[in-house]
């Protein structure tokens, strides 16, 4: 059994490796500028007297995509504070499973120190008996 794999392989696993990054640094750096885009007319100073208005289309596209972004974070968000009030009624709830557990071992460990009492007096009792039985035979 061979563990050592060719050379031609691993060159084309490293290959498929450096593909995939270059791809994903690719992704994200489109998302760094359309992210730089969207925001820069917050960085702007706002238009004044003497600036030229932004140009009627270049405002409906950012006003777009502003409402396309609050509506996607707004259904994200809505979705997360589902998550959390359900969590928040597990927890609740495995909380009080866990009291419901911890009376019922209480419950169980009372009844079985009860057994135990009642089985030891039963021996003692029993004993008794016997020691009376064995003193009746022997005189």
């Amino acid at each position: 059994m061979n563990a050592m794999r060719p050379e031609k392989t691993e060159t084309t696993e490293t290959e498929t490796v450096d593909t995939n990054l270059a791809a994903v640094t690719e992704v994200e750096a489109g998302i760094r500028d359309f992210v730089r885009n969207d925001i820069a007319y917050l960085r702007r100073p706002a238009a004044t007297a003497d600036a030229p208005p932004l140009d009627p289309s270049a405002e409906a596209t950012v006003n777009n995509v502003n409402s396309l972004i609050q509506r996607v974070a707004g259904t994200s968000l809505a979705e997360i504070e589902n998550l959390i009030s359900e969590l928040e009624s597990l927890r609740d709830l495995l909380h009080a499973e866990g009291q419901r557990v911890q009376r019922e071992i209480s419950g169980y460990a009372q009844l079985s120190q009860a057994a135990m009492k009642s089985t030891r007096m039963i021996a003692d009792n029993v004993s008794q008996w016997k020691r009376a039985a064995d003193g009746l035979r022997n005189s």
